[in-house]
Parts: C-alpha cells; sequence; structure tokens
C-alpha cells in the first residue's frame, strides 16, 4: 500500500490532539489543549476557522452537521457545523468529560467521564439520557456498536467493558490494561474501535497488540502484530472495514489487512511524538493523525490499493467544465467499502488473472489517477477479486453479467499539470471573506475592514497623525480595495448587477473643499488592482487595462497590461505592476514584472522580466522600501530587493522562514527600511495573516544575504559587505532622480564598506591569500589601497606591496583625469566623500588615526615578527634587495613624493583653490618615483645599472608618530645590513648636511611646526647618546620620551610654546650644532651617524612615501 506522508503542520498548543474528517472529506476538523475547534480545509490551509470551546478540548466528534465537544468545562456541548454557532449542552458531569462519539446514524452521542460514568444522550432531546455505572476509575474512551446495540469503553481500572445500552447493563468485561488512577497518567489511552459495515469484530489496543473479540461471541479470535515495541495508543477502521490503522505512544502508524492479518503500511511520525488521534476520510484514501505536541498530519494515497471491487460509472457525461476535469469528490467510498456496481464490469470465470480491466471512456477517471505515483492504480484499472471481505453480508449472486471492454488503452498525459493562477491581491491586506480584515498596512496607516451584522464600515488609521487625524467610513458601496498614501485614500469596489465597478478617492490633503471624487468604470470592467503614488494613482482592471489619475481626479494615460494583474504598488514617482505572462506548471507561478517611472522623465524601468520565485511558491507581499527601493516576499518567506547596480536584477536579502518556530507560523510584511536596516513584519502564529483584535505587535527581523559559510569570519565580513553595497544602492537612484542626498550617511556607509574590506584584506594576508587581497584592493578606493599598501610592507610582503601600489597609482591617475582642469567648490556646499578622499591636505589628527587603525590590524601577527625581527639581525645577506624589481632600477627608497618629476594633482592652495594641472607626465610605479637617500647598492637589480627615474625632491620634514617610529623598529635591520655592505658617498653626506632647499611659496602650508618633544630632543640627544652610547634609533625616542614625561608641567609646556613660537630657530639651532659636531672626536662621530641613520630610516617610512594618498576618515 503505497502512500505518501505529508509533512506535519502546527495546529494547537502543546498536549493532547484530536482529529476528525466530516462526512463529505473537504474539511478536517481538531481540538486542542488551547481550548478551540479548528476547521481546515485541507492540510495546506493557511487560514483555518476556528471555534473557541473552553480551557482545554478534550475529545470531539462530527455527524449530520452537530459538532459535539468534551471540554474542561465540565460539559458536553454541541455546534452546528461549519458555521460554528453554539447550538446548546448535550449533557453535564462532575468532572471532566474525557472522550465523545456518535453512533451510526448520528441520533446518540456518548460520553466518558473522569468521574466513572458513561452516558448515553440523545441529540434530539438532550433530556433523554441513559447512564452506564460500572467503572471504578475515569474512563478512557467510548465506542458503539455500528447496529446501535452495544457500546464498548475502556477505563483506568484496567477493564474494557462491553455494555447494552437499553438494559443499561455489562454484557461482558476484560481486565486487558494496566490500573492507574487518572486519564493524564495512563500508558495508553486505548481508543478502542468497532467495525464498521459488517460489525464484526471489536479492535482493542493491548500494550503492543491489537486485539480483536467476536461481536456476539466475545471470542478473543484475533491478534494483530507487527513486531511492535511500543505501546498502542489510539486504532481505528477504515470505512470500507477492511484495514486496521494504529498509532503507537512512540509515533508508529501501522496499517493492517484484517482478512490475511498483514501489516500493508508502516510510517513513522517524523519526530517520534505520540499518536494521540487518528480518523480515515470517508473515500478510505487519506489518514489523519495528530500528536501530544498539537501538530497535524496526514497520510496520503492509502486508497490507492488494490482492493477486492470496484465502482464503475454508469453512464459517459457528455458536459464537464474546467473545474470538474479536476474534480476530486468523486464517490471512491464503494471501492473502500468492498462493494461492486451492478452495472460495472465483472471478470468472467473463464478469463486470464491477469487481464485488467478498463474505463469505458478510455481516460482517467479523476486527478489522483495522474498525480499518485507509480505504484497507484486508478479505480477503473484496478483487477477485480473473487474473494471479498465480510463474505458473509456480501451476495455475490446479484452481480450483473459484465460488459464488453474496450480493445485498447488510450495513453494517458504523465507531464506536469498546469498551476492555477493566482488571483489578484492588495499588497498589506488580509483575505477578502474574514468579516473584520486588514484592508491596508503599509508605512502610512492602517485600514481596517468590517462587514458583519452590526456595521459594513472602513476605518482609517495614521501612524503620524500629523498627516491626518483618524477617519471613520461607512462602507455603503461595499468596498473591498483600498490604498493609503499621506495625500489620499483611494478605494474600489467591484459591479454588481445593477451598479458598474466604482472608484473613489478621498483627498485629505487637497487644499479646497471638495476634497472626495468618484468615477465608475465602463460596463464589464472591475478594479483588479489600484495604487497611489506622489499626486497619482493607478487602477488595473479586468479588461487588462492600467488606468491613471491625477490625484485631483483627472484622467491621464492609458495602456494594455501584457497580462493579468496579480499586484500593484507604487511610491514616488515609481509604478511597479506585476502580472501573468504565462501559464505556470508544476506548482510554479509565471510572473512579469514591470517598473515605471513618471514625472519630467518618464521612462519604463523594467519591461516584462520574469520575477524570479521559490520553486512552488506564490507571490505574497509586494511594496517599495522607505527609501524606494522595488522588493517583494512569495510564500516561502523568502524577502528579495531588486539590484540596481547589476543590471535591475532580484537579490534574496532574507528568508523569514528561517525565523520560524514552526512550519505552520508565518510572518506578515508590512514594510522594509534600508537605512537602518530593518524588515518590520507580524508574527503570526499557526496561520499566514493577523487578526485585528487584539492589535498585533510588530516585530523587526534582521537582513541576512544568503552567501556560503556565514558562520566563519571570512564569509560573516563578505556577507556585511555586500549586503552594505546593496542597501546603499539607492544614494545613486536618488541623486540622479534629482532628490537630495544626506551626504553623511552616504559617507558613513563607504566608511564602513571600506573598513569591512580592509578587515578581510587582513585576514586574507594572515591565510596567505595575496591574490585574494589583490582581489579585494580592486574594491577599495584609493586611499584605502594605500593602507593596505603599508600593511602589506609591514607584514614584509613586498610582491604584494608592490602589486598593491600599482593598483593604487592606477586609480589615482583614473582620478585624475575624471578630475576636471580646476575645481571652484561654491560656498557653503560639502564636498563629497570621494573628493575628501582624493585631496592630499589632510589635518595631522585624521593621519594619526590612519596610522592607528593599520597598528590594529598588525596585532594579530606582532608575537610572530618578533622572531623574524631576531633572526633577521643576526644575517648579513642581501635579503632587503627588491628581487622583483624591474631591470635598470635601483633598490626604491621610500620618501615622500615632490613636485619634480609630476605635479602633485591633490595640491590645495592657500586660497581654497586647486592648482590647474598642465598635464603631467602618467606615472607607473609608486615605488619606482621614490628619490634615493644614497648610492645604488651593488647588489642592487640584476646588472646594477643606476636608477633613471625622476628625482623627487621631499617634502618639508614632519613631526614623528607613533606609526613612524614603529616603522623605524621595523627597518632598523635593514639599515644595518645596508651600511655593512656600502657608505654614502661625499655628494650624498654633503646634501644630507646641506640645509634642505627653500620650498615654493605655495607649498609653504605643507610645513609644519615641530612639537616640544621634538624640540627637546634635537637638543638633548648628544647628552643621551652620552648616557647611553649604543642604542638604536628607536630606543633613543622610546628613552627621550621617558625623560621628558619626568619633567614638570611647566617645563613641557614651555617647550610647547617655544615649538610653536620658534619653528624656524630651532631649526637654524639644530643645524647649527650639526655643523660643529662634524670636526669633533669618535664620540661625536657616533652621534652624527646615529642623526643620519635615523634619517635614513625616516625616508624608508611608506607613511612618507605615500604621503599623497591620505585617507580622511570624515
Amino acid at each position: 500500500m503505497p502512500c505518501e506522508r505529508k509533512p506535519m503542520r502546527y495546529g494547537h498548543s502543546e498536549g493532547h490532539t484530536e482529529v476528525c474528517f466530516d462526512e463529505s472529506g473537504k474539511f478536517l476538523v481538531t481540538c486542542g489543549n488551547d481550548g478551540d475547534v479548528r476547521i481546515w480545509e485541507g492540510l495546506d490551509d493557511d487560514d483555518p476557522k476556528f471555534i473557541t470551546v473552553g480551557e482545554k478540548v478534550y475529545s470531539l466528534a462530527l455527524k449530520n452537521g452537530k459538532l459535539v465537544t468534551a471540554s474542561s468545562n465540565n460539559t458536553v456541548q454541541i455546534h452546528t457545523f461549519p458555521d460554528g454557532d453554539p447550538d446548546g449542552i448535550l449533557t453535564r458531569f462532575t468532572t471532566n468529560a474525557t472522550h465523545v462519539t456518535f453512533n451510526s446514524n448520528g441520533s446518540r452521542v456518548a460520553a466518558g467521564s473522569s468521574d466513572f460514568m458513561v452516558k448515553v444522550v440523545e441529540v434530539s432531546d438532550s433530556s433523554l439520557q441513559k447512564t452506564l455505572r460500572g467503572h471504578e476509575a475515569p474512563v478512557l474512551s467510548v465506542n458503539f456498536d455500528p447496529k446501535d446495540d452495544f457500546l464498548a469503553s475502556a477505563s483506568c481500572d484496567g477493564s474494557v467493558v462491553v455494555w447494552n445500552i437499553e438494559e443499561q447493563s455489562q454484557v461482558i468485561s476484560w481486565p486487558l490494561l494496566q490500573k492507574t488512577n487518572d486519564v493524564s497518567s495512563a500508558a495508553s489511552l486505548c481508543r478502542l474501535a468497532w467495525q464498521p459495515v459488517a460489525a464484526k469484530f471489536l479492535a482493542v489496543p493491548v500494550e503492543t497488540k491489537v486485539h480483536l473479540y467476536e461481536r456476539g461471541s466475545w471470542n478473543h479470535v484475533s491478534t494483530l502484530s507487527d513486531d511492535l515495541t511500543q505501546l498502542v495508543n489510539v486504532v481505528a477502521w477504515s470505512p470500507c472495514g477492511r484495514f486496521l490503522a494504529a498509532g503507537g505512544v512512540g509515533g508508529s502508524l501501522t496499517v493492517w489487512d484484517v482478512s490475511s492479518k498483514l501489516c500493508v503500511e508502516r510510517q513513522k511520525h517524523e519526530k517520534g511524538f505520540t499518536v494521540s488521534g487518528l480518523a480515515w476520510s470517508p473515500a478510505g484514501s487519506q489518514l489523519a493523525y495528530t500528536d501530544t505536541e498539537g501538530c497535524l498530519g496526514l497520510l496520503d494515497g492509502l486508497g490507492s490499493a488494490p482492493s477486492t471491487s470496484t465502482k464503475r460509472p454508469t453512464e459517459k457525461k457528455t458536459a464537464k467544465d474546467f473545474d470538474d476535469l479536476f474534480d476530486d469528490d468523486d464517490d471512491d467510498r464503494l471501492m473502500d467499502e468492498g462493494l461492486s456496481d451492478g452495472n460495472s464490469p465483472v471478470k468472467k470465470p473463464d478469463e486470464d488473472d491477469d487481464d485488467f480491466l478498463v474505463p469505458l471512456t478510455g481516460r482517467a477517471r479523476n486527478r489522483g489517477a495522474i498525480l499518485d505515483d507509480e505504484n497507484s492504480l486508478d479505480a477503473g484499472l484496478l483487477k477485480l477479486s473473487r474473494d471479498t471481505f465480510g463474505d458473509d453480508d456480501v451476495d455475490n449472486g446479484a452481480l450483473l453479467p459484465a460488459a464488453t471492454p474496450p480493445a485498447a488503452l488510450r495513453p494517458v498525459y504523465e507531464g506536469p499539470l498546469p498551476t492555477p493562477p493566482q488571483k489578484a491581491f492588495q499588497p498589506g491586506s488580509t483575505p477578502a471573506h474574514l468579516t473584520h480584515r486588514f484592508m491596508m498596512w503599509n508605512s502610512v496607516g492602517i485600514v481596517r475592514g468590517y462587514d458583519d451584522e452590526q456595521d459594513n464600515a472602513v476605518d482609517v488609521e495614521f501612524h503620524d497623525t500629523a498627516v491626518h487625524h483618524a477617519m471613520h467610513l461607512t462602507n455603503s458601496l461595499g468596498h473591498t480595495m483600498v490604498d493609503l498614501s499621506q495625500e489620499a485614500v483611494l478605494l474600489a469596489c467591484p459591479s454588481t448587477d445593477e451598479l458598474a465597478s466604482k472608484l473613489q478617492c478621498l483627498h485629505f490633503s487637497s487644499w479646497d473643499t471638495n476634497k472626495e471624487w468618484m468615477v465608475d468604470l465602463p460596463p464589464g470592467e472591475d478594479v483588479r488592482a489600484l495604487c497611489l503614488g506622489r499626486r497619482w494613482a493607478a487602477v488595473a482592471t479586468s479588461a487588462l487595462m492600467l488606468r491613471l489619475f491625477s490625484v485631483g481626479g483627472v484622467q491621464k494615460e492609458i495602456f494594455s497590461l501584457p497580462g493579468n494583474v496579480v499586484s500593484m504598488v507604487g511610491h514616488g514617482e515609481q509604478l511597479l505592476i506585476i502580472y501573468h505572462r504565462a501559464p505556470g506548471f508544476d506548482g510554479d507561478q509565471a510572473l512579469g514584472v514591470q517598473l515605471l517611472q513618471f514625472g519630467r522623465r518618464q521612462k519604463q524601468l523594467i519591461s516584462g522580466e520574469p520575477l524570479p520565485l521559490s520553486h512552488r511558491s506564490h507571490l505574497s507581499w509586494l511594496g517599495f522600501t522607505a527609501e524606494g527601493t522595488p522588493c517583494y516576499v512569495d510564500s516561502d518567506g523568502v524577502v528579495r530587493m531588486l539590484n540596481r547596480s547589476l543590471g535591475n536584477t532580484w537579490t534574496p536579502v532574507c528568508n523569514t522562514r528561517e525565523t520560524c518556530k514552526s512550519k505552520s507560523d508565518n510572518y506578515w510584511v508590512v514594510g522594509i527600511h534600508e537605512n537602518p536596516q530593518q524588515l518590520r513584519c507580524i508574527p503570526c502564529k499557526g496561520s499566514r495573516y493577523p487578526p485585528t483584535l487584539p492589535r498585533p505587535a510588530v516585530a523587526i527581523l534582521p537582513f541576512k544575504l544568503p552567501l556560503c559559510q556565514t558562520s566563519t569570519e571570512k564569509g560573516l565580513m563578505e556577507e556585511q559587505f555586500w549586503r552594505s553595497v546593496l542597501f546603499h544602492n539607492h544614494f545613486s537612484f536618488l541623486s540622479s532622480s534629482g532628490y537630495e542626498v544626506d551626504e553623511d550617511d552616504q559617507t558613513r556607509s563607504q566608511k564602513e564598506q571600506q573598513e569591512l574590506l580592509m578587515k578581510m584584506f587582513a585576514l586574507s594576508c594572515k591565510l596567505e591569500r595575496e591574490f585574494r587581497c589583490v582581489e579585494l584592493a580592486e574594491l577599495m578606493t584609493q586611499n584605502v589601497v594605500t593602507l593596505a599598501v603599508r600593511y602589506a610592507a609591514r607584514s614584509r610582503r613586498m610582491v604584494l606591496a608592490q602589486r598593491l601600489s600599482d593598483i593604487a597609482l592606477e586609480k589615482a591617475n583614473r582620478a585624475q583625469e575624471e578630475e576636471p582642469e580646476e575645481v571652484e567648490p561654491s560656498a557653503g556646499r560639502r564636498p563629497s566623500g570621494y573628493e575628501v578622499m582624493g585631496r592630499c591636505h589632510i589635518n595631522r589628527r585624521i593621519q594619526e588615526e590612519e596610522e592607528e587603525q593599520v597598528e590594529e590590524l598588525r596585532e594579530e601577527e606582532e608575537d610572530e615578527r618578533e622572531t623574524e625581527k631576531e633572526e633577521a639581525g643576526t644575517r648579513k645577506h642581501p635579503a632587503d634587495v627588491n628581487l622583483f624589481a624591474k631591470e635598470g632600477s635601483v633598490i626604491p627608497t621610500l620618501t615622500p613624493i615632490g613636485k619634480v618629476g609630476r605635479a602633485n594633482p591633490f595640491k590645495v592652495l592657500g586660497s581654497g583653490k586647486h592648482s590647474s594641472l598642465s598635464a603631467p607626465p602618467r606615472v607607473t610605479n609608486i615605488l619606482d618615483n621614490m628619490a634615493s637617500g644614497r648610492k645604488s647598492s651593488p647588489l642592487a637589480g640584476p646588472a646594477g645599472k643606476p636608477n633613471k627615474c625622476p628625482v623627487l625632491k621631499p617634502l618639508a620634514p614632519r613631526p614623528k608618530t607613533k606609526t613612524q617610529s614603529t616603522l623605524l623598529q621595523m627597518t632598523s635591520t635593514k639599515k644595518k645590513t645596508i651600511q655593512e655592505s656600502t657608505q654614502p658617498s661625499a655628494e650624498q653626506q654633503k646634501q644630507l648636511e646641506a640645509p634642505p632647499p627653500a620650498l615654493p611659496a605655495d607649498n609653504t602650508e605643507n610645513k609644519r611646526p615641530k612639537t616640544g618633544f621634538q624640540l627637546w630632543l634635537e637638543e638633548n640627544r648628544k647628552s643621551l647618546t652620552v648616557d647611553k652610547p649604543g642604542l638604536e634609533e628607536t630606543d633613543i625616542i622610546k628613552e627621550a620620551m621617558g625623560r621628558f614625561r619626568t619633567l614638570s608641567a611647566e617645563e613641557r609646556l614651555s617647550w610647547t610654546e617655544r615649538a610653536k613660537g620658534q619653528p624656524g630657530d630651532a631649526a637654524d639651532l639644530k643645524k647649527r650644532k650639526r655643523a660643529e659636531g662634524e670636526g669633533g672626536g669618535n664620540e661625536n662621530g657616533q652621534t652624527e651617524a646615529d642623526e643620519n641613520s635615523a634619517k635614513k630610516k625616516k625616508s624608508l617610512d611608506p607613511s612618507a612615501k605615500l604621503s599623497a594618498f591620505a585617507f580622511n576618515k570624515n
């Protein structure tokens, strides 16, 4: 018996749950510990109707349109079905009723209680009751004999009793169960059941087996077992009486063929919870079950097993519409009951057993024959058997002679079936069949609709009462669609036999007194969707037309739609339309999208592109973000947003199902914000839509791109970066559309992205992924690439630093070409983020913050580099030679870029204007254009050729910073190795001792005054070297800083004032002391060597080399 186990879904809160089918098989009815009875139109019903019965509901039964429940208020109540209206109380107990059931014709109800009593009540007159006394503990279950003569009951006293209803006496009692004092502590509920139709057996679950007792003789005739290790909790017979299903405490589901005593189906609860309720569908093809956690499940396809006889249609229908073609409600009940229609073709005695009879129509009788798996057979294709279950009750002689079967079977289409097209809906609205519903919930306000006996009205509530006060509108026209903006309320109603479809607008922002207008659509044309924008309204109709109106009521453009509209939404000057572009197959919807922009420049941004949806899902919400980016949500909870920078593609940004605790939970989206990144939605437990009362609370979900391995540090930073890029694309769109953009937010977003890139760059360096580092550098801005060069240089990755410097110069040249020859920023205009980052003139504080940022990224590698420094200090080999330098070049020494060789494109004059550029030559390598502080080493380059690059004059010296001190420490070992191999020439010494050349007047702003500490160090350097000879430059600076801190506050303040007041005098004094020290002894010579060494080390500072590409964090 091949069957399909459907995924379980949330039905009720945790606790005992029961289920039953109605007589038509269309509805599933469940009850649970939450006190509700839910009516489901199939397992996939996302909005079941519910009836609140009491605090808890322990059991239910359904027959003849009457719903009977046993609730926690010690009563057995009756409700109408499917309306759910209360219809009185059948009976009362002194404690909770535990189980209720109908007899075969629905005229009586039996109920067992925890007060040890069983009552049999007439439905038509509840005063006619029979009370069965005899149990000594709470009653577990009750069940009627199909012939209405006997009643069986099980109790916590361990007994199973058969009662004579009319005599109110016990017929027989079996001590079969474990004794307990309460239903909640019972090991098994022992939900026994009589066999329908034949009424031959009573099935009683006893521990891990099911005992069958014969009616009348009350003998134990058979035991059904399948080597079960778990207690059987509940049993249920199929409508035909042939199959018996059992649910276990550990979640086992077993189906036996009673005639052969064989197990024909074994299933397991997907989570192993106890099965507390079982119910067969009237057709016998489905078995519904519930568990003790409040969930509902379904086994489908049970009726597809070969039965003993089949029912064949007696006549051929001549007219069938599309709905009849896929009608699932064909009468399959007789197939399961083991009966045969007299007009059905019956197997002749002399026919071969392998011949199968086919339908007279030559086609599948219903959709079940097409949708079932390959092991399933249509009822018309089943072979008839000579043996039937219950031979005593079936007269085989009554069968008529068989009709002649057709010669051949026509082929049946087995491909995917067309998907029913999704109906049009308004985003932010709940279904129209609800009496109290949300007609609109968006970023402006909430519109509620009431359609009941007391009132038929529309309430409009604004989130911001400054927009407008709340309104109460009488819905006399029966409006079903609403949209709300900060200018107007737009309503529409469908057409009737007497009235045309109407469009009504309340323009509450109008300055005149007439704020309302109404338009009748042409006959035969109904409104399918509507929306409001900035000073316009749009209406899509059933005639595949889209009509535009002004907000004041002027008819504007009109055009045809490519297909039936599904949904439509407006924002500002944008209009987004979703429509059916083709039929969908295999559960998928084939939707198309159009995005129009109105205003002065009317254009179509997206024209007829397919709308991507999850497999077998439909569109559930459509809208714009608060910043104007189109987005939508499908029924699988996937939120997608338009990526304008990637060719108007749709990017998934969130999956709301990942945060749902249960499969039946959903989030109802009401709005999306890009800045800050917020998904505003309402959690719905067990349904897709929220109720109007009480007012639901709005939750905020985070966004997350579905990138790979987001649990790792690399994947997390990649997701954060690309999400930041996507959610800040609206800046460029708004600026191109003529809107003002907050430059602070734009600069902040760019800074966030660049910081993430720098962190990913540092991580890639740590993982030895240099090629990945270059790929990340391509995404960086020019000044951040400069920081990456510094980081690579400090990490001793010279090849990477060389490639990054090429990228930096390429970006600089590209920016130089794009920059106009003379830029005159207007007064009061704030420069953009890229203009700020491209300028060379930055303040010292920003520069120090950038260098400290590099230091923070280097902290993780400090321990590894300590060992390398010690080893490098003991080696004397050409390790510092750039092995990747081009032929004819020398060892590049890192000095600031001067004005010789090419003009400074980022130079800012004192007047605040950029200097005019006179087409400077393009440079190709930032390292090859640095001025050399010494002659080339014999090891420089393969042939030791001199450097032919132009010599760049250095900029004026600037105070040393903490980062530069670290650089001096890093490059000290390299300097000592080069000093041992070569000595500076006399000409270079003279050049170092000579005063620096006078800088042009327009470069005076680059001069910076020295600090008090630097001035103190220059005057006391000799005393430091005398006291502690042999110190490295870094150690000298540390010692000087320690001594400077010991000075009093007044002395430090005086040095600072001297440094600010006489920068030139201090420099001249330093030069005079340097000149006087040339004729000194070895001690003075050592001091001068230390100073020259310090100068050379400073020339290797990458921060000075790349000072033109400083990074402004503002």
